[in-house]
């Protein structure tokens, strides 16, 4: 299992240097992946073309790209940039978004999200590999090509946590990231259906990166707390809701990975064991217990080879 790490305003504000900073560190200390979220401030992608341009060598990841309010022209557009300016580094995460965000923030409609993605991937797929498309669907239209010198296709994974969606990503993209998911889920639902639809597809096994808060520290039950302060709400979300209800636990703090070096390892361990491909890890806490995760998931990046 390889590991990589969140950058960005994840982990809290930065600036353009600070940014560029993160993903620098993470390259010097073995990360497999330097993995941008798109919030509420920088856009990922842009940011990701910016900082993975000055640091050269350590792959990098969007995790992930709403895509509802991109049309798949200008996605395209984008990723290939990113991969022309990055020396075809990118890994391109992509997912239909919260339903309530949706609704609220865009004024758009968030019914039938498998279909919307289903749509949108047999358009943005051959965008990303320079074809001509001419599209008239349901959801949207697309007239034209992209075209970027030097611009590899990317691998796209989608956000899925849904049956429906694991068979989407599975039949139709190159793996799957996830969020807020704990090992039993991964192992017990979203592996299995995501390498079954694969297969059967004759495609092969794909990509499982598993994305969750990371924090090492003495004081488990205060950090836990901290956490369920800031991300509780998430744990009302119906898409954020079901894996938690799977899992067995009340909040996202029961999922979250926390304690001391030896529980934190013995906890990501568990990860490789449910048949997650690569730990997108986001540190967690103030500068001095993000340095002491960091320097904890560095030594396993390092002993492990990317590999574990």
């Amino acid at each position: 299992m390889r590991i990589g790490v969140l950058v960005g305003e994840v982990r809290g504000a930065v600036t353009a240097e600070e940014f560029a900073g993160q993903v620098r560190a993470a390259a010097d200390a073995g990360f497999a992946t330097a993995w941008s979220a798109q919030a509420l401030g920088w856009d990922a992608l842009t940011a990701l073309a910016m900082a993975g341009a000055q640091v050269p060598g350590i792959a990098l990841g969007s995790s992930v790209v709403p895509v509802p309010a991109r049309h798949p022209l200008v996605l395209a557009s984008q990723a290939l940039s990113v991969q022309a300016a990055t020396g075809n580094r990118l890994t391109l995460g992509i997912g239909v978004g919260i339903a309530m965000m949706t609704r609220t923030m865009f004024g758009l409609s968030a019914e039938g999200p498998v279909a919307r993605m289903r749509e949108y991937l047999s358009v943005l797929r051959p965008l990303l590999r320079g074809e001509q498309v001419s599209h008239r669907g349901e959801t949207f239209t697309a007239e034209g090509a992209v075209n970027v010198p030097g611009a590899a296709p990317p691998p796209v994974l989608l956000a899925a946590l849904g049956p429906a969606m694991l068979r989407l990503a599975g039949e139709h993209a190159d793996g799957v990231v996830t969020w807020m998911t704990g090992p039993r889920t991964l192992a017990g639902h979203i592996v299995p259906t995501v390498t079954r639809a694969a297969h059967s597809a004759g495609r092969p096994s794909p990509r499982v990166v598993a994305g969750l808060i990371v924090c090492v520290t003495d004081d488990e039950e205060g950090v836990r707390r901290r956490i369920a302060g800031e991300f509780g709400l998430a744990g009302q979300v119906p898409e954020y809701r079901a894996v938690l209800d799977r899992e067995g636990v009340d909040g996202p703090e029961d999922v979250v990975i926390v304690g001391d070096e030896q529980a934190v390892v013995r906890r990501i361990r568990r990860l490789a064991e449910a048949g997650v491909t690569e730990f997108a890890a986001s540190p967690y806490g103030d500068a001095r217990e993000q340095e002491r995760t960091l320097a904890v998931l560095a030594g396993l990046a390092r002993s492990a080879g990317h590999s574990m």
